[in-house]
């Protein structure tokens, strides 16, 4: 019996070695995507990693990265959330990381940076992704890739990114896990959020420890979101009673991604009487600087392509992203990519492939699941406006737990709740597209509760009525 026992004590040394070996290996590699420092940045207390991950070999298809680990809590402890912007084809690096939710804001000269008091690394561990190929840095060997993506390849290779990351960082592996995103995420959340589900199925302790999705200002359901849109448009004086039934009668039907010709000919209409507002927060005031937001007007395109706050934000991210100090300090850019870094890919979203008129169906999965689902909404939003939201989520048929009330911060009503079952909806005031942009602080606080699955807070007074 000794030489078995021998044996068996020889292979479990092997096997150790060979787990430690494996895990130094990955050690190493993620100490490679370390971040010292990015240009202009002011100190901080946590740590950053970027770079690439191969999705396809053969095709030489790679996705860009950056994390950006947690810094009022243990990293150690903290839960892992992927951020997924829209478009589709804009960049989370862009949007999520660069105005939104990440742990700077860039500086008007385009070379600095500076803290955002309310990033959400503050109680996660921010990953953000570029995805699809083409998108931001990431890209493709395969040119045709630029002109086939579509929804179902954008959640495959975000799968097989996120599987083959954590073998470059183990010590997220079985870590609570979440995705998130916001407009044309509104589709990639969802449908990336499946493809992990059904992937864990039948695995006892799965490495992607899945626990539930958050999604704002999302495209959900074309139809519902179509009639919500509309009627935005019409109630807020955006466009007229002609246009407005003219709309419901060309568009209604439409796919939000490949819409008809007379849908398009309303649309542009509907894009004179709304005019040079700023789509995305009609009651913010537009940047003067640049003529980026007559650029996207003019191509009559709706629907759901984002774009930021203040269109001067998206100028210095371009040209920051452009210098290549800042490309060397993230580890970007390394194969020579034949174009410059954009916010947004045109050739992408004008070629865009499958995109399913609706994730209702995939919501009802994952609420059979008890998968945790939020659904948000800045209220000020008229390209994917809460209307439209609302209407999608009727459609859902779920039964109410919690009725519709006003939930605070600070004293103020910071929006409204409506808890259902197996879903939480929360508005914020005065939001637009971007949620963490314009209420960043509110913002913080509907992701610290989403985490918790605690509905947003009631006043600790009850309020008298009049």
């Amino acid at each position: 019996m000794r030489a078995p026992m021998a044996a068996a004590v020889l292979l479990a040394a092997i096997l150790a070695l060979s787990t430690c070996a494996a895990t130094a290996t990955a050690t190493a590699a993620a100490e490679a995507d370390r971040i010292a420092s990015l240009p202009g940045q002011p100190p901080v207390n946590f740590s950053m990693y970027s770079g690439y991950v191969t999705v396809d070999a053969a095709a030489g298809r790679a996705l860009f990265y950056w994390l950006i680990e947690a810094a009022a809590v243990p990293a150690e402890s903290a839960p892992l959330v992927l951020w997924l912007n829209g478009g589709p084809g804009c960049s989370s690096v862009g949007y999520g990381a660069s105005e939104e939710l990440g742990a700077f804001r860039i500086n008007s000269d385009g070379r600095t940076l500076f803290l955002n008091p309310y990033p959400w690394n503050k109680v996660a561990n921010m990953l953000f992704l570029d995805s699809p190929a083409g998108v931001g840095y990431s890209y493709s060997n395969t040119t045709s890739d630029l002109f086939t993506a579509g929804d179902n390849k954008t959640a495959h290779d975000s799968y097989t990114f996120l599987v083959n990351w954590l073998e470059r960082f183990p010590r997220y592996k079985y870590r609570d896990f979440y995705i998130t995103g916001e407009s044309y995420g509104g589709h990639y959340v969802p449908q990336l959020s499946q493809l992990v589900y059904r992937n864990n199925k039948g695995i006892e302790k799965p490495i992607l420890n899945f626990k539930g999705f958050m999604v704002g200002n999302a495209v959900i359901d074309d139809y519902h979101d179509y009639i919500g849109t509309f009627e935005y448009w019409w109630t807020h004086g955006l466009i007229s009673d002609e246009t407005y039934q003219k709309l419901r009668l060309a568009c209604e039907f439409d796919s939000s991604e490949h819409p008809s010709k007379a849908c398009n000919k309303i649309n542009e209409i509907s894009d004179a009487e709304i005019g040079a507002i700023d789509a995305y927060s009609i009651y913010t005031p537009t940047c003067k600087k640049t003529s980026f937001l007559k650029r996207r007007l003019i191509k009559g395109r709706t629907p759901w392509l984002p774009r930021g706050y203040d269109p001067c934000t998206e100028k210095y991210s371009t040209k920051y992203y452009n210098l290549p100090e800042v490309q060397k300090a993230l580890h970007a850019n390394v194969t020579g990519i034949p174009y410059a870094w954009t916010t947004c890919s045109d050739p992408l979203f004008e070629h865009w492939k499958d995109s399913p008129r609706s994730m209702l169906p995939i919501y009802h999965e994952l609420i059979t699941a008890g998968i945790r689902i939020w659904v948000f909404s800045g209220d000020a939003d008229s390209v994917v406006p809460l209307t439209a939201t609302r209407y999608s989520i009727d459609a859902l048929y779920l039964p109410t737990l919690t009725n519709w009330y006003p939930w605070y911060d600070d004293e103020e009503v910071g929006g409204w709740c409506q808890v259902y079952k197996g879903l939480t909806l929360v508005t914020i005031r005065g939001a637009g597209h971007e949620v963490p942009l314009h209420r960043p602080r509110q913002g913080l606080k509907l992701f610290e509760h989403f985490l918790k699955d605690k509905p947003m807070p009631k006043p600790v007074d009850s309020i008298q009525s009049f």
